[in-house]
């Protein structure tokens, strides 16, 4: 196979999330597959094994979900192609959609009930909500306010909701509030300044109010169980490094450990009763989701550099099998640079028909941490068909855990809060110097690529350290932050407070500071930009100033415009146009690499 044809099929090759069964008729599922070549939701019975799509989208469907009872699967759909929509549902054997009777906001968490009962959060220009949605009855507001706050879980009986908030403080450091479907407030869970609490799931058996909530009281996320009406708390220690998550087993007296350490990922059970703590067998590489069956097997997805996703069973069997299976990759290799914040992980991937040093493409992931509100951010040991791409084509890749990235505790995700952005690009700058020295990579060919967080880490580097890159891909990057704070989602202004300690308002020189379009006289590289029409995360009228900002110093820029749509997500084939329109430039900008 031709190396065009190779990393081509790896990105058309069907994938499938692990699924989400129903927790009272476990029989059946709900997950998101792109086979129609855009991610929408399906529905699987497993009992016949019949699959069934349930959304068809043009540019597919982000979230779904399924009720506790099997009844009915949930998808949010924003119609409008600015990330604002409702939440629909619709019978599990297919039959109308029916919406939820609210205005479009953007999606803050979906908790469901045995008796049909929906939490449901939402952010708007009027703050961050939760409802309660009842059969039959129209919505009603169980929480509000102007910080941001998302639904966590709701009880299996619907009787208390678990909601994460940042009233006391911010996004990265939030609280945890339960409060009964009346709106009375049952108990608050609040580890005070600088360190957050997140709430992961109510205890999955009738009438069981403990809350399994993340803590990072020793400097990293753990799990401990607790009951919000007694107040009792029991903190699940465990003798390893790295982050630890966790989920209930079906019958609420063991908890599944998922163990993250240096971009990988083990399980493990942890028995209530006595503490016990026995491995489950797993392949090394990384575990995207897991979950235990009620059977007390445990289901997994499944991929390393090397080898493709697949969902797995801890008794050995493949469990989903969404169809032709993409070539396999190269393996990881793991470097540690001593950086000017502490020691940075970071991977490598290599060519294999090709002598050192290479040409190198530093591709920075595309989020901090703190984008989400909870752990994200890392770059790992799954299967990245980007990555294998620029592999096929000859090229090594460098990826940096730098600091603001999730799976090295909390001071290293919270380090570059007020400095965003330069934090960032000195750890990457140790790396490039380490992987040059190393005779890794070639200092006259070093490609610096990234979309979204990473796009604009890109544009600011090319512009801050403007000798150090021969070239720059910048795919959905932001480049003004202040411009971009009066458009974007709630959620995301609440990120971006977080990060740089408040409001273009409030703090404007950090906005100014930290925008790539401050130093646009200062870029030489040359630099592709990929962006999407009306796409509401990277809107294009700030692209296009950036790019005339760099036309009034002389500079220029390639912009690759595509339409990107509702939630600004790419379909397959669009994914591939803009990887071929990458690797081009990028080989055309090294002359020939």
């Amino acid at each position: 196979m031709k190396a065009e044809e190779r990393w081509q099929a790896r990105f058309r090759a069907p994938r499938v999330t692990l699924p989400t069964w129903a927790r009272q008729a476990p029989h059946r599922a709900v997950y998101r597959g792109n086979a129609s070549g855009a991610w929408e939701i399906y529905a699987w019975d497993r009992s016949n094994g019949r699959t069934r799509q349930v959304t068809d989208r043009p540019h597919g469907t982000r979230y779904g979900a399924i009720d506790p009872t099997g009844r009915w699967v949930w998808w949010f759909g924003d119609a409008e192609g600015d990330g604002q929509g409702v939440w629909s549902r619709q019978p599990f054997d297919g039959g109308p959609d029916v919406p939820l009777s609210l205005p479009p906001g953007h999606p803050g968490g979906l908790a469901l009930a045995s008796d049909g009962t929906a939490a449901v959060g939402r952010s708007s220009r009027d703050g961050f909500e939760i409802l309660l949605a009842r059969p039959g009855d129209e919505p009603v507001r169980l929480y509000h306010h102007d910080e941001y706050a998302v639904v966590a879980d709701m009880s299996l009986d619907g009787a208390v909701v678990a909601v994460n908030h940042s009233e006391h403080g911010d996004l990265l450091h939030p609280a945890v509030r339960v409060v009964k479907t009346n709106g009375s407030v049952v108990a608050e869970l609040d580890d005070g300044p600088g360190k957050g609490v997140i709430a992961a799931r109510f205890a999955p058996v009738p009438g069981d109010r403990r809350l399994l909530v993340l803590h990072e009281r020793r400097g990293r996320r753990e799990p401990l169980v607790w009951d919000p009406v007694t107040g009792e708390q029991r903190e699940i220690w465990l003798r390893v490094r790295g982050e630890i998550s966790a989920d209930w087993y079906d019958d609420g007296r063991a908890l599944l450990i998922v163990h993250n350490h240096r971009g990988r990922t083990e399980l493990l059970r942890y028995d209530l009763a006595g503490g016990g703590l026995t491995p489950i067998d797993s392949p090394h590489g990384v575990i995207e989701a897991a979950a235990p069956r009620p059977d007390g097997t445990v289901e997994y997805a499944w991929s390393s550099a090397a080898h493709p996703p697949v969902i797995r069973s801890s008794n050995g069997h493949v469990v989903f099998s969404p169809g032709r299976t993409p070539p396999p990759s190269v393996p990881l290799e793991d470097i540690d640079v001593d950086g000017p914040g502490g020691r940075i992980h970071a991977l490598v991937s290599r060519p294999e028909r090709a002598a050192a040093p290479y040409p190198a493409v530093f591709l920075l992931h595309s989020q901090p941490a703190a984008f989400d509100g909870v752990p994200g951010g890392q770059d790992d040991d799954s299967f990245q068909p980007q990555v294998a791409a620029w592999v096929d084509n000859g090229f090594a890749v460098i990826r940096v855990n730098h600091r603001g990235s999730a799976g090295y505790g909390s001071a290293w995700r919270d380090a570059l809060r007020g400095d965003v952005g330069h934090i960032e690009l000195a750890d990457v700058a140790a790396v490039r110097d380490w992987a040059v020295e190393h005779g890794i990579a070639d200092p006259d060919r070093l490609v610096l690529a990234g979309a979204a967080w990473g796009g604009y880490l890109t544009l600011l580097a090319l512009g801050t350290q403007p000798k150090a890159w021969a070239a720059g891909i910048a795919t959905t990057p932001i480049p003004d932050h202040a411009a971009m704070y009066e458009h974007e989602a709630e959620c995301l202004r609440a990120a971006h407070r977080a990060l740089l300690g408040g409001s273009p308002d409030e703090v404007p020189d950090r906005y100014a500071a930290s925008s790539p379009i401050t130093y646009a006289d200062m870029v030489e590289a040359p630099l592709l930009i990929i962006a999407g029409d009306d796409d509401p995360h990277c809107p294009m009228e700030q692209v296009e100033q950036y790019v005339r900002a760099l036309a009034d110093h002389g500079r220029e820029a390639s912009l690759y415009r595509y339409a990107a749509g509702p939630g600004g997500t790419p379909a397959v084939e669009e994914r591939i146009r803009q990887m071929g329109a990458s690797i081009e430039f990028a080989v055309r900008a090294l002359g020939g690499a």
